[in-house]
This record gives C-alpha cells, structure tokens and sequence, in this order.
C-alpha cells in the first residue's frame, strides 16, 4: 500500500477505532480504516490506530504504515481507551483524532486533547435488537442518544448521504458533515471472460447476523425453485444466524439449492463474484453496502433492499434493482427477472463496472486527505 511522498504538510493522525483487520471480527469498517489511512501513511503522514485487541493479540504492530495500539478488549475497549491514551498518547501531539463511529459512540472529545472528527459509517438505532443480545442492543440505542450534544461542534464525515440524513435527523447540523464515500480496489475487483457459473446463482457475502435479513433471500429461494427456476443460492460468511439459516433452508426442502461457504479470503471472493449471476443484499440498514460496489465492479448486478446506504451503492435499473425491504414478493420477482433476462442482466454488469469504476480507496484517500489538511489549517494548527 505504499504511495509516494507528496510535498504537502505532513499530519500527525491518531484513529480511534474498535479492530483493527488482524482482529478476528474485522469487517467493512477496518477495510475502510487500511485502505483509506495506509495511503495516508504510505503519503508520508503520521498515522496512529487506537483500537481493541482479543486474547493472545500483540499489543503494539504496524500494518499497513499504521502504529497500532491495542487495548481492552470488544466489550471493554470503551472504558480501556481514555486511560491508555492519557498513559501512551497525549503527549504525541497529534493534529487531528479521527474517531470512527462503527459501533457505538466513544466520546473522544471528552478525553483526548487535539481536535476531534467523527467519521460515520452507520447508526444502529432499533435495528441493534436484531443484531446482538437485548442488553448489548439497549445500550447501543442509549449510547447513541447523547450523540447530537457531545458531538455538537465537531466535524463529521458521513460515508453516505443516507448516513449524513440519519446524523441530521438526530439532532447533528448538516452544515458540519460533510460526505466521503468508501471505495473498492477496482483493478483487484473485476470481472474476468467465463467465470460466470452455468448454473444460475446468487450470492451474499456478509455477516450472518439476524438483522442482514438473510432469510428474506432464501425464502425467495424457495419460491423461485417453485417457479421452477434452478437457482443456486452460494452464502458466504459467518456468524451467529448460521445455524438458523441452515435450518431454514432444510425445513423449506431447499438445501439442494442453498450452499453456506463460510468465511471467504479476498481472492474465493473475489471468485464467487465472478461466478454469480445476481449478488443479493437484504439489510434493512447499510452504512454503504461495499459489497454491491464489490459486486459491480466485477460486473454482477446486484438486487437490494431499497433501504438507507444501500439505495446508493445500487444506481435502480441500472447497475441493479432496488426493492422494498421485506417485501418477499417483489424480491422474488427481482431475482427472476435478472436470472431469466440474459440481455437486461448483462447491460446491468456492464452499467455496474463502469459505476465502480468511480469509485476507489485511492479517491477516498485523497478526499479525506484534502479534507483534513483543511480543517487543521482551519483550526490554526499549521
């Protein structure tokens, strides 16, 4: 990930950041963290990671440019973090702290001592009762509540208008967020001459988590197979809904038809993507939904939710087809329409590379760069 050293001024950045991508449970927000702050890094830029570790993790490692602190662990990094960077970090002189709001808010104003900006990937609100254990979900919802008041005069960067849109309605200026879309490694992501599978398939790649909605897919499964269409249903990735999935599909008589994968490294991924016909995405909720663009630029359309996030990584008619959320029905009509029509489907990849094509990390980085560099000018930190 190395980049050459431009002649702008030089930042000293600290993210403050739930995982790292080493840590065991590392999703879309640690990609975002690597991809976008390794090119900082690799710029020449001081880049600092304050983050959670797991048992038997290093506390101290650079990855990807990035001097990695770890700290407390998944449930405990909240209280962890304030007292190790007091003991480890105040003195760093940072510029600017980033604090990546991924899971739920950790106050950084409150406790660190250089200007704060809080980058936005989503807000749980009620949909953190379908994603953990009632006591975990309600402190999430509470925790979200102060938001508005501590984060009253700190710049935010939302990575989408539907994210900047949920922080308004809650009380967050809209003149004070402004919006930096994720990207994709769109020479890796790409779509390659006869990968795509015979049979007709579909795929989700994600977190099997309750509130993905994955059951919504492979019911319309089930009635694409009464319909008489021999669709293949490939499930990549792990989580605790696993089991209940599994089941589901047992109990409808579609397992023939319904593949779990688990978890995929980038290149099987990479694969599945080529391979699929139509790439599916039921969540009533995305920050983004970075598998649609993964998607895309490989050529796969994809059929989601018309839900926040995912309603712009999916452009309707044209790289894909939006539906409403729960609506089975129309899903399943969706699907069939891109599995049978071989002529709209194709146009829809094609429209879909070119999306992604205007989408990358290296386009994230540099706005994120610009931005910053702009906001500790403005604070009088030259």
């Amino acid at each position: 990930m190395n980049r050459p050293v431009g002649t702008e001024r030089k930042l000293r950045i600290l993210v403050i950041n739930w995982l790292d991508r080493e840590n065991p449970r590392a999703g879309g927000a640690e990609t975002h963290l690597h991809e976008v702050f390794g090119r900082l890094a690799g710029k020449g830029h001081s880049v600092s990671a304050l983050v959670s570790g797991w048992s038997g993790c290093e506390t101290r490692t650079v990855l990807d440019g990035i001097d990695i602190h770890r700290c407390g662990r998944r449930y405990s990094f909240s209280l962890a973090a304030p007292g190790y960077f007091k003991r480890h970090l105040a003195q760093a002189r940072f510029d600017v702290v980033v604090e990546d709001l991924n899971k739920v808010p950790l106050f950084s104003p409150r406790w660190t001592n250089a200007p704060v900006v809080l980058l936005t990937h989503h807000l749980f609100g009620a949909t953190a009762f379908q994603a953990g254990p009632l006591p975990v979900a309600l402190a999430t919802v509470l925790l979200e509540r102060p938001i508005p008041f501590v984060y009253r005069n700190t710049p935010v960067i939302a990575v989408s208008e539907s994210t900047k849109e949920d922080l308004a309605r809650r009380g967050i200026d809209p003149a004070q967020i402004t919006v930096i879309r994720n990207g994709i490694d769109v020479d890796f992501f790409s779509p390659a001459i006869g990968a795509r599978a015979q049979r007709p398939t579909l795929a989700f790649l994600g977190r099997l988590k309750k509130y993905k909605r994955v059951d919504l897919a492979i019911d319309a499964v089930h009635a694409l197979v009464g319909q008489g269409v021999d669709v293949e249903l490939l499930i990549a990735g792990e989580g605790d809904q696993r089991k209940a999935l599994e089941a589901q599909a047992r109990r409808l008589g579609i397992d023939a038809h319904v593949r779990f994968l688990g978890f995929l490294d980038e290149l099987a991924k990479l694969d599945l993507l080529r391979r699929a016909w139509v790439h599916v995405l039921t969540s009533p909720k995305e920050g983004w939904g970075i598998t649609n663009i993964e998607a895309a630029a490989c050529g796969t359309p994809s059929v989601a939710s018309d839900a926040p996030g995912l309603r712009e990584s999916v452009l309707h008619d044209q790289t894909g087809l939006l539906v409403p959320h729960g609506d089975l029905g129309a899903l399943t009509e969706a699907l069939c329409q891109l599995l049978r029509d071989t002529a709209r489907r194709e146009e829809m990849g094609r429209q879909a590379r070119d999306f992604a094509q205007t989408l990358s990390w290296q386009a994230s980085a540099d706005a994120l760069e610009a931005h910053l560099g702009r906001l500790v000018v403005g604070d009088g930190h030259e």
